[in-house]
């Protein structure tokens, strides 16, 4: 009954690889052979590509792609040899960006050489706890101390005395990191938020990456303020945490909200140049976070990475990073987040062309756009930021698949 499960009904329809199968008289044509996957995952990716037509397996070796966990990569990747067409979900090395101390480390050896914002003051400990202090004296105030080895809000927590985090003197406490918190968030309704961004990249070298023009700001079910530290539910807008606020609201899947509203908001209280800039922003951190591992991911043929990229936005309309993601959530607690999701992965995997359909030349493929192919493009050189603008991705997949069809009579 719907008290023990969810059904979602998505409208019947074509799946990309279908719609780019089709002949020229219309029909959908039946692959030869058809891809075959495995994972271990039974959510959204599970059901796209069995969706796309792909073949379930659960040999070791013999598939076209793996959607591994990042245990596999770690135990098994460096012992086996890929073919050519073989695909797998992560990097060897995606610590280096998703590991918040890692990240960190690569931000600030990167800015020595290309400065930017939108990174809070960082310190990690206990090993630069003595660093920290001095900085604390500096510039005191509240920060937020967050452990590197767990995720969903755990043992994160918010202090403005030194005496919170003696502990951490020793050398053999557990790795933290601490940041200066932002204290100014911008507010929605009285509450705090931060945004979940789509980030795909197929390559680092050179650094080709695109970006996802839908994402959902993630709002917290209690009114922003500074006077309770204690309170995680205030200050902290992870979704597995929130679901447990007595404010928490089960029919509407929680505090969701889509990028293209945050959008919309923006330009109707700042005006559209306001939002043109705040998004260009962060369009521009994210090519500098990225940038800043670009010389220490293994990059490797048979690799991509889809990243969850958790931002925040002050008041004075600045993002600043949070953490990166290389295990985004792919479970849907609502409709609209499964439908999201869905489209997500499947224009995810158009751009990882199995099927080698693609010229590789497409600047838009789905909800994707290009970020970068090659040289870094930032706001400064005219480059326009989509996300939160129409996702307009079946009229995208029509052009690409009339374009495809072109290019094969041209061919034949």
């Amino acid at each position: 009954q719907g008290d023990h499960f969810l059904v979602f009904r998505l409208p019947i329809c074509l799946s990309q690889t279908q719609l780019l199968s089709m002949s020229v008289n219309g029909s959908v044509s039946n692959s030869k052979k058809k891809l075959r996957f495995r994972t271990f995952l039974h959510n959204t990716i599970y059901d796209v590509l069995k969706h796309r037509g792909y073949k379930e397996t659960e040999s070791d070796l013999d598939w076209d792609i793996h959607w591994a966990d990042v245990r596999w990569i770690r135990e098994v990747l460096d012992r086996i040899h890929l073919k050519d067409h073989q695909r797998v979900n992560h990097y060897r090395n995606h610590y280096e960006l998703t590991r918040k101390d890692l990240l960190i480390k690569n931000v600030k050896r990167y800015i020595k050489e290309h400065p930017f914002e939108g990174c809070p003051l960082t310190y990690r400990l206990p090993a630069e706890y003595r660093l920290f202090v001095e900085a604390f004296k500096k510039h005191p105030g509240v920060y937020i101390a967050k452990p590197i080895g767990k995720a969903q809000g755990r043992g994160i927590f918010l202090f403005d005395d030194l005496k919170k985090i003696s502990k951490w003197r020793n050398v053999g406490a557990e790795n933290y990191i601490v940041q200066k918190y932002i204290e100014n968030p911008y507010l929605i309704g009285g509450k705090k938020f931060d945004l979940r961004i789509y980030v795909l990249v197929t390559n680092y070298q050179p650094l080709t990456c695109y970006l996802y023009r839908s994402g959902f700001a993630r709002f917290s079910a209690h009114k922003y303020s500074m006077k309770d530290l204690d309170n995680v539910f205030v200050h902290l807008t992870n979704h597995s945490l929130q679901k447990h606020s007595s404010k928490y609201s089960k029919d509407t899947g929680g505090c969701k909200w889509g990028i293209r509203e945050l959008r919309q908001l923006i330009m109707s209280k700042h005006g559209i140049q306001a939002a043109d800039q705040m998004f260009a922003d962060i369009h521009d951190l994210i090519i500098h976070t990225l940038l800043s591992v670009q010389r220490v991911i293994i990059n490797d043929k048979h690799c991509f990475e889809l990243y969850g990229f958790d931002l925040l936005l002050d008041d004075n309309l600045k993002p600043w990073i949070l953490e990166v993601n290389a295990s985004p959530s792919l479970t849907a607690s609502t409709p609209e987040d499964y439908e999201l999701k869905h489209n997500l992965l499947d224009d995810m995997m158009t751009i990882i062309d199995l099927e080698k359909r693609l010229k590789g030349n497409e600047k838009t493929i789905g909800g994707f756009d290009l970020m970068c192919k090659g040289k870094p493009k930032f706001s400064s050189s005219g480059t326009q930021c989509f996300l939160g603008c129409f996702n307009d991705r079946e009229r995208s997949l029509k052009k690409l698949f009339y374009s495809n069809r072109s290019h094969v009579k041209r061919s034949s």
